[in-house]
């Protein structure tokens, strides 16, 4: 029964984004929207993480079988990927690299913060 009500939860949230995407005057994607309900309903506390530990876990785990159907259609389109294949490569040369030097630098500033108020605890470095 705890699976079930955890699913409807997820659920409510995902069908709450998809009819919110459909009133807004712009385009913006139903799965941004439901991560951010999401994201707003654990941090109001409206939610809390035990709420949808379990499947989100589940989820989570079995994310790359998600996938499958992505790759499979991309098939449909390899003429394309064919023709477009050295500004691919570029772009996720490119945008690796920049993931990679903003996650060290959030990093980074997690590990400052984190000394700055152990200091201003009296904690331990």
């Amino acid at each position: 029964m705890k699976i079930i009500k955890q699913i409807g939860i997820i659920f409510s949230i995902c069908w709450l984004a998809q009819v919110l995407e459909y009133f807004l005057p712009f385009d913006f994607p139903a799965t941004v929207i439901g991560m951010i309900l999401l994201f707003i309903c654990l941090l109001t506390g409206i939610l809390k993480i035990k709420h949808i530990q379990e499947k989100s876990d589940f989820l989570l785990s079995n994310m790359a079988f998600f996938f499958i159907p992505a790759g499979v259609s991309m098939i449909n389109y390899l003429d394309i990927l064919k023709s477009n294949a050295l500004q691919l490569v570029l772009i996720c040369v490119i945008t690796t690299i920049v993931t990679f030097f903003v996650t060290a630098y959030s990093v980074h500033i997690t590990m400052k913060l984190m000394n700055r108020k152990n200091i201003k605890s009296g904690g331990e470095q």
